[in-house]
């Protein structure tokens, strides 16, 4: 028998959506501190930065599977317990090593935050709600990318740069600590199965699905479109404007607030149009953005809000789009959702560590790297989510003909 969830369990939901985005964001305005204080290169910082994002992504492969065999209790707080640790160990690095190693643990935890977020939505609340819890975990994980950069700049500025990772450490702590006391196992006894073999198989039969790989390669696409944008943002503001921390903090705000306007317009709309039609709009919206950045930029201008303004509305159409293509991925296999949920934050982690690591490789102290980087996952975006679009009327065409 399903137990009906409260306020305080969606509440404890939502913060361990957190984990991941949070660790993210608030490592952002550290980046060119880090630089300065271990003399190293752009290159080298991006990969402190990128590290984080590979070992989150296959992170969430190994806790989607282990949750449809574990159960999500045991394997979630085994996480959190690992981003608590590994955050420790980077405050506390001597150097660069030591904080890669660290940022690697922590990343590694942190892996479970979003993937069993979206499982555990999916078995406590069911399908026919997802795509609104869903897109109410978003808005509540939008909050961790709002206040982090500001955060960030602000105790940079105040007590340096290490304080920015100690302030990770005690919210992973806190986290943890609600998930132990309020969330309960919700996957059902009799699903759980620790024998079971053939992982690989889950994953080959889940991907060999055109919509659910085109449904979790648009969010992967659009993820790695935002993180190529935010990482240059952080370097353009300091180096290239010569802005502060805290003021980059403050704009950055409207990365994530566009995230929180298009939940909130998803989970409205959510009943009244199909997840395909939301899907392809959020993309559209994402393409035509960059497209017009890119066209100010190669025009001879940059300004804060040439930067913040188009990263408002490419997170606007993430926001629409994000909750709808999440919730159309789970629902391709029910039986395999820890399994597609893991893919589907695998794709976001691993093609947002790609797109900020070409960005990292490409910098060259301009803009155009970042117009390059975000001009092709646009384009990639734009072509995925038009895939589940296309595919649904060809069916519907083909129901016709019958």
């Amino acid at each position: 028998m399903r137990r009906t969830p409260n306020l305080t369990f969606l509440t404890a939901l939502a913060s361990i959506t957190l984990i991941g985005p949070f660790a993210v964001h608030l490592f952002l305005p550290v980046m060119p501190e880090i630089k300065k204080a271990f003399a190293i290169s752009e290159a080298l910082v991006g990969l402190t930065f990128s590290v984080s994002l590979m070992v989150m992504a296959f992170a969430t492969l190994v806790y989607g599977s282990l949750s449809d065999r574990y159960g999500r209790r045991p394997v979630l707080l085994a996480g959190l317990a690992l981003f608590t640790v590994g955050g420790t160990v980077a405050a506390f690095a001597g150097s660069v090593s030591g904080l890669v190693i660290g940022r690697m643990i922590q990343a590694l935890g942190a892996g479970c935050g979003i993937t069993l977020a979206r499982v555990i939505a999916r078995d406590a609340y069911g399908s026919d709600s997802l795509v609104k819890v869903i897109a109410y975990l978003s808005m509540a994980a939008t909050l961790g990318p709002m206040i982090s950069p500001l955060i960030g700049g602000v105790l940079i500025d105040t007590f340096g740069w290490r304080s920015v990772l100690l302030f990770a450490v005690l919210a992973g702590a806190i986290i943890a600590l609600s998930a132990y006391v309020v969330l309960y196992e919700t996957h059902p006894a009799n699903e759980i199965e620790p024998g079971r073999s053939g992982v690989l198989r889950d994953y080959a039969v889940l991907l060999a699905h055109p919509r659910f790989t085109a449904f979790v390669l648009q969010t992967g696409f659009a993820t790695g479109t935002f993180f190529a944008m935010a990482a240059a943002s952080s370097f353009l503001m300091k180096d290239y404007l010569a802005r502060s921390a805290t003021e980059f903090g403050l704009y950055f705000v409207l990365f994530p607030l566009g995230l929180l306007v298009g939940n909130v317009i998803s989970s409205r709309l959510s009943q009244r149009f199909p997840i395909e039609n939301m899907v392809l709009a959020g993309s559209i919206i994402n393409l035509v953005t960059i497209i017009s950045q890119s066209a100010l930029i190669f025009g001879g201008y940059l300004t804060p809000l040439i930067i913040f303004i188009p990263g408002f509305l490419i997170t606007f159409g993430q926001g629409l789009a994000l909750p709808n293509a999440q919730a159309g991925a789970l629902r391709v296999m029910p039986k395999l959702a820890g399994t597609a949920a893991g893919i589907g934050v695998f794709f976001q982690s691993f093609l947002g560590a790609v797109f900020s690591q070409v960005y990292g490789l490409l910098a060259d102290g301009t803009p155009i790297p970042m117009v390059i980087a975000v001009s092709v996952g646009s384009v990639l975006t734009f072509f995925a989510g038009l895939t589940p679009f296309v595919l649904k009327r060809r069916e519907r065409a083909a129901a016709a003909q019958r």
